[in-house]
C-alpha cells in the first residue's frame, strides 16, 4: 500500500509495539494521529518520527473514560477529513489482582481493551467509509476466554488473566461483527495477535521475561494494516502474519448479537430491536441507565438474558 497522503490513527502508540508501528508508518508516508495518555511521551513519539521526515500530531485521551473516547472521535474529525487506517491497539494487561473499574463504573481491561474501541470504531466509522477503501486492525491476542454472559463484570469471580482474556477475545467478536455490517462498504475489519510475551510495558508488569521483540509484533500489525494481500479481506484473525483460528464462542452469531447489543447499551446508543430478538428491557437513549449505573444495568440485563 501506498502510504502517501494517508491518515492513519494508532490507539496507544507512545509506547511499546504500538509506538514502533507509528514511527514505521511515518517513514513510509503516512499522516499519524499518535495517542496516548502521557502528553511528554506523546511529544516525544511525534518529534521522532518528525525528525525521520514523516508527519505527526498526539491527540490525549484516556481509554478508560467513554466521554474521553468520544473526545477523541471528535478530535480526529477536527483534525482530518478522511482516515485511511485505524489500529486499536491500546490495552491493559493481565497484571493486577485487584478487581478495578473505569470512569464510568465497567470492569477496567473490558472497558480499555474492547470497549473504548469499539465506542471508537462506532464514532470514526462514517469517517472510515468516506475514506474507503479503509481498513480497521484489532490488536486483540491469542489469550482468549468464552465470555460469560451472566457475569461480563466478573463481579462473583475475578482474575486478572480471565478479564484480559474475556476482553480480547471481546475484540474477535466485534471484528468478526463489524465486518458482516461493513460488507461492500469498502471498510474491511481485522484482529490480529502481534507476538507473544513482546518486550513491552505490559509484559514486564506482568512478571513476565519477554520473549519476542516489538519489531516483530510490529511487523503483523502492519501486514494486516497495509499488505496488498489483506485487500479485500474482512472478519480474519491471524496469529502473527498467518491466519488462524480463534476460540469457538467468536464463530456464534447467537453470542456475537448478544455482546453488540450489551456493548451498544453500555456505550448508550439507540438501536433498532428486531421481531427475531428476544424482548429486553428498553434501551434509552440517554447514558444514564447503563453508564452511571452500571451495576444495576447489568443485574437487570442479566436477568434478561437468564430468562431469554
Amino acid at each position: 500500500m501506498d502510504l502517501k497522503d494517508k491518515t492513519i490513527l494508532i490507539t496507544g502508540s507512545t509506547d511499546g509495539v504500538g509506538r514502533v508501528v507509528a514511527q514505521r508508518l511515518g517513514a513510509g508516508g503516512a499522516r499519524v494521529l499518535v495517542h496516548g495518555r502521557d502528553a511528554a511521551r506523546g511529544k516525544a513519539t511525534v518529534a521522532d518520527i518528525e525528525s525521520a521526515s514523516g508527519k505527526a500530531e498526539f491527540l490525549a485521551a484516556d481509554l478508560a473514560s467513554l466521554a474521553e473516547v468520544r473526545r477523541l472521535a471528535e478530535a480526529v474529525r477536527a483534525k482530518t477529513d478522511r482516515l485511511d487506517i485505524l489500529i486499536n491497539n491500546a490495552g491493559i494487561g493481565t497484571a493486577g489482582a485487584k478487581r478495578q473499574l473505569s470512569a464510568d463504573g465497567f470492569e477496567l481491561r473490558f472497558a480499555v481493551n474492547y470497549l473504548a474501541g469499539f465506542l471508537l470504531t462506532s464514532e470514526l466509522l462514517p469517517l472510515l467509509k468516506a475514506s474507503s477503501p479503509a481498513r480497521i486492525v484489532n490488536v486483540a491476542s491469542a489469550g482468549q476466554q468464552a465470555i460469560d454472559f451472566g457475569d461480563v463484570m466478573l463481579t462473583r469471580s475475578y482474575d486478572g488473566v480471565r478479564a484480559y482474556c474475556q476482553s480480547k477475545l471481546a475484540q474477535i467478536l466485534f471484528t468478526i461483527d463489524l465486518a458482516g455490517e461493513l460488507k461492500g462498504s469498502g471498510v474491511t475489519v481485522n484482529a490480529l495477535h502481534p507476538a507473544s510475551y513482546m518486550n513491552t510495558t505490559m509484559v514486564r508488569q506482568a512478571g513476565v521475561t519477554p520473549w519476542s521483540s516489538v519489531e516483530t509484533g510490529a511487523d503483523a500489525i502492519l501486514n494486516l494494516a497495509t499488505s496488498p494481500a489483506l485487500e479485500g479481506r474482512s472478519g480474519l484473525y491471524f496469529d502473527g502474519q498467518k491466519e488462524s483460528r480463534v476460540e469457538a464462542q467468536a464463530y456464534d452469531a447467537k453470542a456475537r448479537q448478544q455482546l453488540r447489543t450489551l456493548s451498544l447499551d453500555f456505550v448508550g446508543q439507540a438501536f433498532p430491536q428486531s421481531k427475531e430478538q428476544h424482548s429486553c428491557p428498553a434501551r434509552s437513549n440517554t447514558r444514564s441507565s447503563s453508564a452511571a449505573h452500571p451495576a444495576s444495568a447489568w443485574q437487570r440485563r442479566e436477568n434478561c438474558w437468564a430468562q431469554a
